[in-house]
């Protein structure tokens, strides 16, 4: 059973535009390796970091929603742990509301 994800990480951000596409494409296929499906993947840019990590002052903040298995994201965390161009990340488990039929109520 595959459970909804969200994973945002922070590249450097001196890494070129080709650079982020290639580490983007490599945690996406790691993924998909893995069994993950509706990897949705967003580029939200450089930005200004809150404050320094690892003598960085801005970051390339990408965000990708997808469902997996719960193994994967171990996986996908010790590549980025041990990638020198991913300055922090993060994983959430998402709260999937299932639609619930409402019971018809009869009019008196």
């Amino acid at each position: 059973m595959a459970t909804a994800y969200e994973t945002m990480y922070i590249l450097r951000p001196d890494l070129t535009d080709e650079q982020v596409e290639q580490a983007i494409a490599k945690y996406e296929n790691l993924l998909r390796e893995q069994g993950s499906e509706d990897i949705q993947i967003q580029n939200r840019g450089k930005r200004r970091l809150a404050y320094e990590i690892a003598r960085q002052r801005d970051g390339v903040y990408i965000q990708m929603n997808y469902s997996a298995p719960g193994n994967a994201i171990a996986i996908m965390e010790r590549a980025m742990r041990l990638s020198e161009e991913v300055i922090r990340y993060l994983t959430i488990k998402q709260e999937v509301q299932e639609a619930k039929a409402e019971p018809a109520t009869a009019a008196t």
